[in-house]
Parts: C-alpha cells; sequence; structure tokens
C-alpha cells in the first residue's frame, strides 16, 4: 500500500489501537490488571482496540510485543506500567529500542500535567515514539495516573495518527 492509500484508508476509518499492560504480578495473575483495563476504556473513545496484552517487566518480550503490534499495522499502542525507577522498571529502555522515531511532547506534556497533582510525576520515564506508522505511548502504571495522562493526550491521537499516515498539517 502506497503512502496516499495509506492516508485514505486511515482517514476513513477509526484508528486501530493495541493496549499493553507491563506487570510481573498481573502477567502471573497475582493482580487485576485495573490500569490496563482503564486504558482499553478510554481508549475506545478516540480508537477502535484490537489488541490487548499482559505480560511480564522482561525487556526482550517487551521489543517483541512492541514489534508484533507496530508491523501488523495499529496506528497506536499505549502502554501501561514499567516506567519508574525500580530495577525491572525498562519498558522506556525497550521502547527506545523499537521507535525509530522519537515524539518527546507527549511524555514532557504528561508529566507536566501529572506534577500538578504529585511531586513522584517527575519520577516517571515513559517515552514516545513512533515505529513506522504506529504512535507508541507509554504511560504510568496506576489506574489514577492512567486517566490523568490519558486526558493529556487524548486530543492529540486523531491527529497523530492522520499525520503519521501522510496527511497534512
Amino acid at each position: 500500500m502506497n503512502e496516499e492509500e495509506r492516508m485514505s484508508e486511515t482517514s476513513a476509518r477509526r484508528p486501530r489501537a493495541g493496549v499493553v499492560t507491563i506487570s510481573d504480578a498481573c502477567s502471573r495473575g497475582e493482580r487485576e490488571d485495573t490500569s490496563g483495563l482503564a486504558l482499553k476504556e478510554l481508549l475506545a473513545a478516540v480508537a477502535e482496540v484490537v489488541d490487548t496484552r499482559i505480560i511480564p517487566d522482561d525487556r526482550p518480550a517487551i521489543e517483541t510485543v512492541l514489534r508484533e503490534m507496530a508491523d501488523q499495522g495499529l496506528d497506536l499502542v499505549l502502554t501501561t506500567g514499567g516506567t519508574g525507577l525500580g530495577p525491572r522498571d525498562v519498558t522506556p529502555e525497550a521502547t527506545l529500542a523499537v521507535v525509530e522515531r522519537l515524539v518527546p511532547g507527549i511524555a514532557e506534556a504528561m508529566r507536566q500535567e501529572s506534577l500538578k497533582k504529585t511531586p513522584q510525576a517527575m519520577l516517571s520515564r515513559g517515552v514516545a515514539g513512533v515505529r513506522g506508522h504506529t504512535l507508541i505511548v507509554n504511560m504510568p502504571g496506576s489506574p489514577k495516573a492512567v486517566r490523568e495522562c490519558f486526558e493529556v493526550i487524548a486530543p492529540v491521537l486523531t491527529h497523530a495518527v492522520h499525520i503519521m499516515a501522510g496527511g497534512g498539517h
């Protein structure tokens, strides 16, 4: 599919999205995935959520899943979890290994807004970037933080997908 066909197809439908919960405890069934569920519900307002996964805090596994989702043609992939300072928090490193271009304004905006609510926001290491025509965004791991951060980025997601597909500004 050439760029013009992709742009036309993307403009004619809702963006297709995936949600990845990155949590050792959730992946083992020891804790309910409330953050992923919250993110899926929020994302449904702007996109068709077609793929959800729960995986451990394991860099190779995260990289594999992000590549799979992007390479299957999803427009958006939002992750939740693994963005802090813990020794197993490797989501940003895995994302950086997968994306081709960074979109620092998204992560900066989420942190800036979160700082208005808690000083711990400055410890979030989440990143955002593009692989092919897929925007990948790391979100925090708590349902409350997911809701607050999604509110910040929701207004630009559809436009970002349009631009990545070759649409004009």
